[in-house]
């Protein structure tokens, strides 16, 4: 008779885990922030709460992670993709600001990143936990390809790419958080266009 394997403790933990990131994000999506529990968690992934407390300290920490996990999925473990460097700046700006607010407006981002976001302004060690982790990443990306861009003369030499970045990403952010305009693609444009009248060379 053959002896029995003893119980592989990783891969439970892991499906335990898995099963705890997808319940936190989907009653975000479904209750909002505020209506969402730790106990309401447990439940969905069905775990024991204690689970949850003994990895994490609270519901933003699982929302935290369990965002940053849907992030790396999305990117299947690639990291970061860089922004397009094809030449022509405003059409790789353009593309990754129309991605952007594709991302924004998808309801399985949206709901945690507001979320997140709001609990930030109360919160300074998640606040710089989604900066360090998520954001700063991504604005690395848009410093890049803009020192790329003076370097090809594309960019004024005297413009700082942190400034310059967020004349492209602080309006997006701005009405998305706001909710007073729809956010589009042709907005991203039209930011786009404008940012670049004040970063591109003059004769």
């Amino acid at each position: 008779m053959a002896p029995q394997k003893a119980p592989d403790s990783s891969r439970r933990s892991d499906r335990s885990r898995r099963a705890i990131y997808d319940a936190a994000l989907a009653l975000v999506g479904e209750a909002g922030y505020a209506r969402t529990t730790i106990e309401g968690i447990a439940a969905r992934a069905g775990v024991g709460k204690q689970t949850i407390y003994r990895w994490w300290p609270s519901k933003s920490a699982v929302l935290m992670e369990a965002f940053l996990d849907m992030a790396a999925r999305r990117s299947d473990g690639a990291g970061e993709p860089a922004i397009p460097d094809t030449g022509d700046l405003a059409a790789d700006l353009r593309a990754v600001l129309r991605a952007t607010v594709d991302e924004l407006n998808d309801p399985a981002t949206e709901a945690p990143t507001r979320a997140l976001t709001a609990e930030g302004v109360i919160d300074p060690a998640l606040a710089a936990r989604f900066v360090e982790d998520l954001l700063e990443p991504q604005l690395q990306l848009y410093v890049t390809r803009l020192r790329a861009a003076q370097e090809a003369g594309d960019v004024r030499a005297d413009a700082d790419p942190r400034v310059a970045l967020e004349l492209l990403v602080a309006p997006l952010t701005h009405r998305w958080l706001l909710r007073t305009l729809p956010l589009t693609h042709e907005y991203a444009d039209a930011v786009v266009d404008h940012a670049l009248r004040g970063l591109t060379p003059r004769p």
